[in-house]
């Protein structure tokens, strides 16, 4: 990419790219709905004031066809604003349900020091909307836009916030003032940021969601990446159809000249190029792998951070109006495809679901456009430095591991699962973002046939994640009978939300609440036997158990760690005394068979 001027008073900017060089001129019938990026030629980005004065003024310029509306206020009080944009007045969640319109949720600045979405953005926006492209586009789906998702992150404004990008002059933080990370929230929903934005999903429904980020990582030449889902993972009756999407947006923006990849570009080993890439399917946690949960498609769109900014902007445009041009096409039978996934996982108890993938390892060699680098021990950090040379651009043959595999899979309860009351207190409210249905039981059920889940191990991360320390289980799910309260929640598994239910209530799926540390007191010792009191009920249990006291000696044969340890010789008879807290280790959530619905009922 060649360097980038701007002359104020309109005159000539040096773009390679004719198309953004129209757009970054002063255009007397634009004027007012220019950003900071295009007066500046793309060396800066405005501040959030910028999108409240855009958003009102784009409102205000097509008021048929666009509305400005705010969906939700962050920690700091700061409003979240949506634009919305449809030819035809279809402007509303009622309206597009009603005309079955396709809607399409474009998304900048989840990651605020990541703004391109925002510039590209308000510029397809006004070519749409001015019908200067994809036209006749804005009669067939609805554009929402959300130029910016972490607005108080954005106004932590400064420079060299991320090192490893080339512009804006000065961006917004990664995080939240609170400082979460957006794109690991979106299971266990804990910013107010990210309630709002399920609120407005759940309203708006939109068949595509586009999450728009730039990488980190190494120099290389391609300009950007695209990865949507349903595709190499979740619902296999969308995935070809995701397949199929990405491929499409690919190939037209190879015919626009970007260099675009369909994976993730972040090498196997860090540093190392030799080690190749490979592909992945994001869990729920994120943009895209939670959107995908939900039976609709995600996409992820990721340019390159040592592009030029007026470089990722323009890729993040013509990517925009890929998808929209696609959509436009396509969008009304997508909605179809949605509605019998919705149908089949409506239909999931009883089957076998998958809720997490790992890569299998297996091989082939590609092309990849990057840069000669070369490797020298560095004084600094005591280990190799690579240095890439970008006037050297080469075409190096590494190895992409290109295919996933279902790594956790998890039978659906035939029912649903059973909340007690004093979990359903925090949980409901969740489970309502999420678009799940539930119903409070009005009266107690003792003796009640569920399955239980009961850790046999229980491991924590040795640091935080968001900060919580996540949680592995091992365990099983077992027939017992329980006495379930009243103001128990049932969930149902029968509807279209049934894999975000599983994901969220199966103990061992990778962003379950259990996954998030939210039920560490389940898996906490709260009552106990002093040690000399063991050892005095130890010997009664002998004495009267000659079974026990045959597997006593087994044990002490056979495992010499439990052998050498007083605390696990202790404890095996602490667990088999009749005050041992049957609670301990008992996740406090019950699964329920078909059969038990007329009895909940």
């Amino acid at each position: 990419m060649g360097p980038v001027t701007w002359r104020p008073g309109g005159r000539p900017c040096a773009l390679l790219l004719a198309g953004l060089c129209l757009l970054a001129m002063p255009q007397a019938d634009a004027q007012d709905l220019r950003t900071l990026a295009e007066r500046t030629g793309f060396r800066e980005t405005g501040r959030y004031d910028e999108v409240q004065r855009l958003c009102t003024a784009f409102a205000k310029r097509w008021p048929k066809q666009a509305r400005c509306f705010e969906f939700g206020r962050t920690p700091q009080g700061r409003p979240m604003l949506a634009l919305v944009a449809s030819a035809d007045r279809i402007l509303t969640p009622a309206a597009a349900r009603s005309a079955k319109r396709p809607v399409l949720l474009f998304q900048g600045g989840i990651h605020a020091g990541e703004i391109d979405g925002k510039d590209a953005g308000f510029l397809v926006l006004r070519e749409l909307l001015e019908g200067r492209a994809e036209p006749g586009a804005l009669a067939r789906v609805t554009w929402l836009f959300v130029p910016v998702f972490n607005v108080d992150g954005h106004e932590r404004f400064g420079p060299w916030q991320r090192p490893n990008q080339r512009g804006p002059e000065e961006t917004g933080w990664r995080t939240t003032a609170q400082r979460l990370n957006l794109n690991r929230d979106y299971m266990k929903a804990e910013a107010p940021e990210m309630q709002a934005m399920l609120r407005l999903l759940g309203d708006w429904d939109p068949i595509l969601y586009a999450d728009l980020h730039v990488t980190d990582g190494a120099k290389f030449r391609p300009d950007i990446s695209i990865q949507a889902e349903p595709g190499l993972g979740w619902d296999p009756g969308l995935a070809r159809t995701g397949l199929a999407l990405q491929a499409d947006v690919i190939r037209r923006l190879e015919e626009s000249g970007f260099l675009a990849l369909p994976f993730y570009p972040s090498f196997v080993t860090a540093d190392r190029p030799e080690s190749g890439f490979q592909v992945a399917v994001s869990s729920p946690r994120f943009s895209t792998g939670y959107w995908a949960s939900r039976n609709r498609f995600g996409v992820l769109v990721e340019t390159h951070s040592w592009k030029p900014y007026v470089r990722r902007v323009q890729a993040t445009r013509a990517t925009l109006l890929a998808m929209t041009g696609i959509a436009a096409r396509d969008g009304k039978r997508w909605l179809e495809l949605a509605r019998q996934a919705d149908a089949r996982s409506a239909s999931i108890g009883g089957h076998t679901l998958a809720l997490a993938w790992a890569n299998t390892g297996d091989v082939r060699v590609t092309d990849f456009a990057g840069y000669a680098y070369t490797r020298a021990p560095s004084a600094v950090s005591g280990t190799d430095w690579i240095r890439y040379d970008e006037s050297k651009p080469e075409i190096s043959r590494v190895p992409l591991q290109y295919a996933v595999r279902p790594d956790f899979t998890a039978p659906a309860p035939r029912g649903g699962y059973l909340v007690p009351p004093e979990h359903a207190l925090w949980m409901a409210p969740k489970l309502a973002l999420h678009g799940i249905h539930y119903e409070a039981l009005p009266g107690a059920r003792p003796g009640m046939k569920v399955q239980a889940f009961r850790a046999a191990s229980v491991s924590r991360a040795a640091a935080s994640l968001e900060g919580r320390f996540l949680v592995s289980v091992a365990g099983e799910w077992r027939e017992e009978s329980r006495d379930i309260p009243a103001g128990t929640l049932f969930v149902p598994i029968a509807q279209p939300r049934a894999t975000v239910i599983m994901g969220l209530l199966e103990p061992q799926a990778p962003d379950s609440f259990v996954a998030w540390d939210y039920f560490a007191n389940a898996f906490e010792a709260k009552e106990y036997m002093e040690n000399y009191a063991i050892e005095e009920v130890a010997r009664e249990m002998l004495a009267k158990d000659a079974a026990l006291a045959a597997e006593f000696e087994r044990r002490l044969r056979e495992d010499p760690a439990f052998a050498a340890s007083p605390a696990q010789r202790l404890e095996f008879f602490s667990r088999r005394h009749p005050a041992r807290d049957d609670q301990l280790n008992l996740y406090p959530v019950f699964r329920v068979d078909a059969g038990s619905l007329a009895v909940l009922r």
